[in-house]
């Protein structure tokens, strides 16, 4: 099962998304949830995540987030999404604007597939807003500068910018700094030979005992957040100052 989230209102299907994947995580309380995008995506993650069940877990819910930005990994996902429909998990993707033939392809297999469109002159407006890279947060705490990266956190919540976004930015880096630093080159880790060798360098940063515990940290934010045992943007502040 999958649902095709898309279209220019990013802020509006962004938010759609996340109450999707709340609505799952409710029914689902005790599945595990994953986060993919074009940086880490690879067939290997996808087959798996396709037809695997955790160990621990019935099922699994997994964010496809923004994927398609990669090429081979929106052709990939073309070829496997009759899989991903018949997939005993669940399935949350979001995109940008995407071509007639892909969302005819995708809206076949789709649980739902709802594109959001800006309404009259509200896509100008929103041209003039000043564009946050989400990415320098990953960067920043890779290097572990914790003074600014909880600068960077503070603008890019005053940019509108999702506490479940930065949240995921940063449990990526952990994952790929983990990967990397387990890894003996590139191939066997999976991942681009740039997110490779950063991340090899970022791990170097934290010791590999210490990035499995904040990864774990990460999942109990989002986690504890949706159960309304804390505020996610205090919650992930918190960690933040903790590093």
């Amino acid at each position: 099962m999958f649902y095709f989230l898309y279209g220019e209102d990013k802020e509006k299907s962004r938010k759609k998304a996340h109450e999707v994947i709340d609505g799952m995580i409710k029914k689902r309380p005790n599945a595990s949830f994953f986060k993919v995008d074009s940086e880490n995506f690879s067939l290997r993650k996808l087959e798996e995540m396709i037809g695997g069940q955790g160990l621990f877990y019935n099922k699994q819910i997994v964010f496809f987030d923004n994927i398609f930005e990669n090429k081979e990994a929106k052709e990939t996902i073309l070829e496997k999404i009759k899989e991903i429909a018949e997939s005993p998990n669940a399935f949350v993707f979001l995109e940008g604007k995407v071509d007639k033939a892909t969302v005819g392809k995708i809206e076949k297999r789709a649980e739902k597939a709802q594109e959001f469109k800006f309404a009259e002159n509200e896509g100008k407006t929103r041209e003039f807003k000043k564009k946050f890279n989400t990415f320098s947060l990953a960067d920043v705490f890779g290097r572990r500068d914790k003074k600014n990266l909880w600068v960077l956190y503070q603008e890019a919540l005053s940019q509108g910018i999702a506490p479940e976004e930065i949240n995921g930015i940063l449990f990526w880096q952990l994952k790929s700094m983990i990967v990397a630093s387990r890894s003996k080159d590139i191939k066997e880790s999976g991942l681009s030979p740039y997110v490779f060798q950063k991340s090899k360098s970022f791990g170097r940063n934290y010791g590999e005992d210490e990035m499995k515990k904040l990864s774990s940290a990460l999942v109990s934010v989002y986690h504890d957040s949706r159960r309304g045992i804390h505020d996610f943007d205090i919650a992930l502040e918190r960690f933040i100052l903790s590093l």
